[in-house]
């Protein structure tokens, strides 16, 4: 008799997270979220070697904090991932995933990823663009509106290659109930990059402009 082939066992921190997703999705989803987008702001500040410039009456506390870039940033991206990026996601994917339950035809796939492409993605990408403007300062509806004007082609282009991949991997590979962690993991890697390359290009800037500045001398 041929050996019955065992199921794969998942990890038991992986389960937990799994039944609290089922339990109380929205929770977990904020929570984790918001987790994940105070990491990305921490990490990309340390990769990107920001300076770091602590009050000089700070406590030993402030300053060791202050060197790992756990900074009043980080924490209005960890309420940004909280209150906003995890509950709009979990209305908007719900709903995508609800269209298109039991469908399991190549159209009903296809159908899945224009749908995300056209109306979950531009959804996202201007909360996330306005979201940005105000935690990065802007205290107007103007600001705001050039911000996403700017940055709004530029991000999606990238939401446009990087989910129809990340979706038909899912669709194929990976089981519905595993999506969220899934998305979670491609959204914090990326997340990541980018906080990374927009903080390193905005010190390389600052650095030519400083060069400039120096190399003007004192004016006569």
């Amino acid at each position: 008799m041929s050996a019955v082939p065992s199921k794969p066992t998942i990890h038991p921190l992986l389960a937990r997270y799994l039944t609290q997703l089922a339990l109380h999705p929205l929770r977990t989803k904020c929570i984790t979220t918001g987790t994940l987008s105070f990491l990305q702001e921490v990490l990309g500040s340390n990769l990107a070697g920001v300076p770091v410039r602590p009050a000089k009456d700070a406590s030993p506390l402030v300053r060791t904090l202050a060197a790992a870039h756990v900074d009043l940033k980080a924490v209005k991206m960890a309420l940004y991932g909280f209150l906003v990026s995890a509950p709009l996601s979990h209305v908007l994917v719900s709903q995508l995933q609800k269209a298109f339950a039991g469908k399991t035809s190549t159209g009903a796939k296809i159908g899945q990823i224009f749908a995300n492409n056209l109306l979950v993605a531009p959804i996202q990408t201007a909360a996330f663009l306005s979201s940005m403007a105000v935690i990065n300062g802007a205290s107007s509806l103007s600001e705001i509106k050039k911000t996403v004007k700017a940055g709004f082609f530029s991000v999606i282009r990238i939401s446009w290659v990087v989910s129809p991949i990340s979706l038909v991997v899912a669709q194929k590979y990976i089981p519905v109930e595993l999506w969220v962690p899934f998305f979670n993991a491609i959204q914090f890697v990326l997340g990541t990059y980018f906080n990374y390359r927009v903080k390193a290009l905005r010190l390389a800037a600052a650095r030519k402009e400083k060069e400039r500045k120096d190399g003007q001398g004192p004016s006569q």
